[in-house]
């Protein structure tokens, strides 16, 4: 046989390649129909009306994996049971009456009663044709690739309903598109940033040696999102991270106070911001502002960052030291080692910015030991962040006056 091949266009539908095949000895033939085309982002309903004989001459486009069903006859061609094919709702009957009547002569032989049930519903499919009485036809396809002709294109058909709809996640599985969810949620900048480490090229601020620096987005329980970035130098082996605040600066400052009881005190969480001064007042000690930089630790990781600061200042150590001067800096060292485990203290982050954080082992419940205080900056507090020459509403420039 002779198998032709016919890539053409349905006005107002989409390109289609008709497959047409006939046989010179036994004049059988058979056409059939692919879409020329993608599988669409939506699905496609098509709910027809029929209620007279031109309406059984509107062409259809029916793909392999589209379903057609009349309800009134409880009639459904199940999706890939036929090929696509390119023909008219009185021809989907006519195909359906083909393939029940089929087998017929074997159901007569073996099982009469089936074979007189089905006769009793081809009748009812053929009287279907004369449209004595209106039915529904239906016609779902989720690839979006079928077609129900309109013959009163460009306008609206009354009697026809379009519905497109988004396929389920077993619709997509049958049309092989496994990796497409469509009940999830669209992603989420932010979200991909909290599972992602962000790295990124540098130079070691020691020996100025090519490094990379590691950043990530992490959220505090109980208190906002902060940005850790890490550098580590191959080189030379140095090390150094920083910590800074995901967020805007607060409307207030805060001052956070701790009183220091136990040795398990050592272990809660800390982000100290480059904003915020730390102070024990039983060691008469104070940390300014700025110092040590933004800090993501233990409270214990902290006391040891300023023991460090301490004792590698460059005014106590070689020729610059006095003997006064460095039994001093002992005799602090020991008093700090001392709040670590022995003697009760008061940790105090005063933060203008109100960036900082001190973790209450007892949340949502209230801390015993730990107060938080909020306060109004002053001017001096609000000049030193900035925020006094700082316009965020009325900042446009105002439209010149005429002369």
């Amino acid at each position: 046989g002779v198998t032709r091949l016919l890539l053409t266009r349905i006005p107002f539908f989409k390109e289609i390649i008709v497959s047409s095949f006939s046989c010179p000895s036994c004049s059988w033939s058979n056409t059939e129909i692919q879409a020329a085309g993608r599988i669409q982002e939506q699905g496609v309903r098509y709910t027809l009306a029929v209620t007279s004989r031109q309406d059984m001459n509107r062409e259809v486009v029916k793909t392999d994996c589209a379903s057609a069903r009349i309800p009134e006859l409880d009639f459904e061609v199940p999706a890939f049971s036929q090929k696509g094919v390119l023909t008219t709702i009185e021809g989907i009957i006519d195909r359906a009456v083909a393939g029940l009547e089929q087998d017929q002569p074997t159901r007569r032989a073996t099982d009469k009663e089936v074979a007189r049930k089905i006769d009793e519903f081809i009748g009812k499919l053929r009287q279907l044709k004369e449209v004595n009485s209106p039915f529904t036809f239906i016609l779902d396809d989720p690839s979006g690739n079928s077609f129900v002709e309109n013959p009163r294109a460009p306008h609206r058909d009354e009697a026809l309903l379009v519905t497109h709809y988004r396929r389920s996640p077993q619709q997509c599985a049958l049309l092989g598109l496994e990796g497409e969810e469509v009940d999830a949620k669209p992603p989420d900048a932010a979200e991909d940033l909290r599972d992602e480490v962000l790295q990124f090229n540098t130079n070691c601020p020691e020996c100025n040696a090519p490094a990379s620096t590691n950043m990530k987005l992490v959220q505090i329980p109980h208190f906002k999102e902060v940005i850790i970035m890490a550098t580590n130098c191959d080189s030379c082996g140095h090390r150094t991270n920083e910590v800074k605040s995901g967020g805007a600066i607060e409307a207030q400052g805060t001052r956070i106070t701790l009183r220091i009881t136990d040795p398990s005190d050592m272990t809660r969480d800390i982000l100290k911001s480059e904003t915020c001064s730390v102070e024990i007042p039983e060691l008469e000690f104070e940390l300014g502002m700025g110092a040590l930089g933004g800090k993501f630790t233990t409270l214990e990781g902290l006391l040891k960052d300023i023991r460090d600061l301490v004792e590698k200042n460059p005014f106590t150590l070689g020729d610059s030291s006095t003997a006064s001067r460095t039994g001093k800096l002992q005799e602090f060292i020991g008093k700090l080692q001392d709040v670590k485990g022995k003697a009760q203290a008061h940790f105090i982050m005063d933060d203008p910015a109100g960036n900082s954080y001190l973790q209450n082992v007892y949340a949502p419940e209230e801390d015993p030991e730990l107060s938080v205080q909020r306060y109004e900056r002053t001017f001096e507090q609000n000049e030193e962040l900035g925020l006094n020459d700082m316009r965020t509403e009325g900042y446009e420039a105002e439209p010149a006056s005429g002369r």
